[in-house]
């Protein structure tokens, strides 16, 4: 594989800890980091994905869509430096059903009880 089609990313975790950086291919699909990610994910941090689909790639304001290639993504790091690493921002977004399951317990029925007193 030629030098040129050699991508190096690393990954900035919200709390400014990176996770790389690697060396990927200008053909690896989006959705390939995004599973390297939650594979790579380091142990005792407060937010963890729990899969692939959890987690968003933002490079220069834009959020890269799973089906891309690095290659197609290259447009955005136009201002990198030539043979330097690309920094991609990590977001984990829980699942939107996770939300509604914890959100449908949260609703549960509440006991009306009146807290009135009479003097």
């Amino acid at each position: 594989m030629p030098e040129e089609d050699l991508v190096d990313i690393k990954f900035r975790l919200y709390d400014g800890s990176d996770i790389g950086p690697f060396r990927y291919s200008s053909a690896a699909t989006v959705d390939m980091l995004k599973q390297r990610i939650v594979s790579d994910w380091p142990r005792g941090k407060t937010v963890m994905p729990k899969s692939a689909n959890e987690v968003k790639l933002i490079n220069s304001g834009k959020i890269l869509e799973n089906n891309k290639t690095v290659g197609q993504c290259k447009v955005p790091f136009g201002g990198e430096i030539a043979g330097g690493v690309i920094i991609m921002h990590v977001v984990v977004q829980p699942s939107l059903a996770k939300t509604k399951a914890e959100k449908k317990i949260d609703d549960s029925p509440k006991k009306v009880v009146c807290s009135c007193s009479i003097l």
